[in-house]
Parts: C-alpha cells; structure tokens; sequence
C-alpha cells in the first residue's frame, strides 16, 4: 500500500509530528509512505515532497490578508504538485491540516474527484467547514452550521485585515469539499465529530481517532526543576501551550495570581518575552521548548496542571501532563475534558475562576494517587492510536 499524507508542516508541530508518526508506522509494516507539505523544513522523513517555495507561500499569505481567500492561493504550486501525485500514484491520499498557505483547495479536490481514490482527511480543527476561521465555540458563533457572513474573525487566523470574504469562502468550500465518493473524516475528539455532522461535511462518515503521545519521554521523570527555580516549599500549579492568547485562557492565569496563596507558585511554559516580562512576581514565565525531556520534567515537577482553554480539539498538553502523573483541571469547552476522568481530574465550568480555585484546594488536599493519571495515560500511547488509521486506511482501500 502507498500513502501519500498531505499537510501543512512535515515533522514539525503537532500536526507535523502525528504525520511523521504515522509515516513511521507505515514503514514499519512495508508500506511505501510520502508526506507532501509547504512550509518549515521537514523532519523525520526521508521521502518528503515540498509544496511550491517559500514565495509561493508569500503571495498566499498576501492574498488572504487583503482579500480573505485562504486556500485559494498557490494556483501554480499546486498544479506542479498534482503533476507529482499523478507520477508517484498513491492508493491512498490522507489530507491534515490543508490552511496555512501553501496549497490551493479548488485544484485538489479538482484532482480528488477526477482521480476516485480513497481519501482520509483529518480535521485538527474547524477551518475545513467555515467560511473564515479555525475555532469559533469560544466566541460563539453559530454561522457556519447554515453559511458564514459578517465573519466577527477576520482579523483572526488566518487574518484578513481588508475584506471579509467569508460568505464566498463558505459557499465556495461547500461545492468543493462535498461529493468525494470514499473518503471518510477522522477527528480526535468526539466533540469535533458532532460539529462534523452538522456541518458542510456532513455527507462523509466521520470516525474519532484520539491524539496519542510518546509515553517512553511522558513518564514520571525526576530532575531538579524545583530547586534551581525556588520552588521546593511551593504548591506549583502548572500552564503549557505553544501560543497563550485569549482562546488558550491566558487571563484566567493572571486572575490566578491575584488570588493564590503566598506558598503558591504558578508556572507558564510557552511564553513570548513580552508576555515573560510583563508577568506579577508569582508566575514564572519559560519561553517555548522543543525540549521534549525537558518538559517532562517540568510536568513532572507540578502538583496539578490546568488547561483553561475556551476551545480546544483534543490537546495532547492534557495526556502529557496524565503520563507524567499530574492531574488535569480543565475548562468543560471542546474536546478538553475527553481525556479526564474522575481519578485524574477535575472538569470545571468554563471562565469560571471561583470553581478552578476550588478545584485546585480539592487537587492539594484530597489527590493522592499519581499512578491513576499515569494508568489514564496508556489509553492515549501515541503507537496505538496511529495504528488505528492503518486499519482504517485497509477498511477504505
């Protein structure tokens, strides 16, 4: 069987690493496995195929930031690269994130349906059935279940400072993204399957295939984090995300802060310099790593691990912190709460700072048991929920 997977990054990003994984998985079974992607260098893939050039993705980003046509840029990149697909003749074509500026969806799906092969698109988000945005639950926007207009996101990823397109956009995705005879769509959390059914791609079979992590570096992992960082005496509540804005619940930290104990610290990993420099005194500010043993080891350094995100899909910050024995308080919104239960967690009503205080006093005075994160972790090994899309890869092809 060859696989051709097509997405945004190769290797690099989570996105990027669930291609790489599954790419991995592919050859380890003698499978033939290509990723195509358009932007970054790739990494941990020797049969990788990139998409246009950085100047391509220029003009597609100038594209979008004046006239709001994310996807529809990249006219020539694209072409050459169907001219490649055609040569290399996958029997399976597995699309991931297609936004990011590099490929023009009009000319895939053109190819799609012309070429009649099975094809499995992973949604990591909402982009594919609205006519601007990538996440909407937060603000809550209902355009997209009936077609989007006066877009209230343009100036949002992937932002359009100009004009607000979206009521073509939506149009435009809805004739191009339906009426492929085999493909099926995969979500990682059953709260993106249902938005799927009631969406633009509600034709398509939808199958929920969880995010997995690599428990052999998130494990239990001891260091001396608290000590070269002060913390020894502290109760050290723990934030990690690779952009903190709004959506991710930055200013639910800061509100924090205002009313945390003094033998209390809280931690913030994926930081920009302006945010670090800007933080009150009880909250330690670390840059983005790509470190991954390194953040274990601060994962496992914390007491309690809270996710106050107002939309995620199904964020693998959540198993990390599980496999390294931290227990997870999250905001009930999205796919956040998919992975906790009871023995691991506390799921809270969202924007509400008074029930994660609360939930943070239940955590320090009742949790004991780190080894029943740890155990909710193994649900999530990155080895077998890959495997999951070669079966389903067989079921299709």
């Amino acid at each position: 069987m060859k696989v051709l997977q097509i997405n945004s990054v190769c290797g690099v990003g989570s996105t990027g690493r669930i291609a790489t994984d599954i790419h991995n998985i592919l050859l380890e079974q003698g499978h033939d496995s290509f990723i195509a992607y358009g932007r970054d260098l790739p990494m941990n893939c020797d049969s990788s195929i990139r998409i246009g050039t950085k100047y391509d993705n220029y003009g597609h980003v100038a594209l979008t930031r004046v006239f709001d046509k994310h996807g529809f840029g990249s006219k020539k990149a694209t072409q050459d690269f169907i001219t490649e697909v055609e040569k290399l003749d996958p029997d399976i074509i597995h699309l991931h994130n297609l936004h990011g500026y590099y490929i023009n969806i009009e000319i895939l799906f053109e190819y799609l349906k012309q070429a009649n092969k099975p094809v499995v698109w992973t949604l990591h988000d909402c982009w594919a059935f609205t006519g601007h945005c990538s996440h909407f639950d937060f603000i809550g926007c209902n355009r997209w279940k009936t077609g989007c207009h006066d877009c209230p996101q343009t100036k949002n990823y992937p932002s359009s400072y100009i004009i607000d397109n979206s009521k073509s956009n939506y149009l435009m995705k809805k004739e191009i993204f339906t009426g492929i005879k085999n493909m099926t769509i995969v979500t990682p959390s059953k709260w993106l399957a249902e938005l799927v059914k009631e969406s633009l791609l509600r034709e398509y079979p939808v199958k929920v295939i969880n995010n997995g992590i690599n428990l052999d570096v998130f494990k239990p992992t001891k260091s001396n984090f608290r000590e070269i960082n002060h913390l020894n005496n502290k109760y050290v509540i723990l934030g990690v995300a690779s952009v903190w804005d709004k959506r991710k619940g930055y200013e639910y930290f800061i509100e924090l802060s205002k009313q945390i104990k003094e033998d209390v610290s809280i931690v913030l990993v994926g930081l920009t310099d302006k945010q670090i420099k800007e933080l009150p005194k009880n909250i330690m500010g670390i840059a983005k790593t790509n470190n991954i043993i390194e953040l274990a080891e601060i994962y496992s350094a914390a007491d309690v691990f809270i996710n106050p995100t107002l939309e995620d899909n199904f964020p693998t910050t959540n198993l990390e912190a599980l496999a390294c024995g931290t227990p997870v308080i999250t905001f009930n919104t999205g796919g956040s709460v998919e992975s906790i239960d009871e023995s691991c967690g506390i799921v809270v009503s969202k924007e509400n700072v008074n029930e994660l205080l609360n939930a943070i006093q239940n955590i320090r005075y009742n949790f004991k048991d780190r080894t029943a994160c740890v155990n909710r972790s193994k649900l999530y090994d990155k080895n077998d929920k890959f495997r999951e899309y070669i079966q389903q890869y067989c079921e299709v092809f």
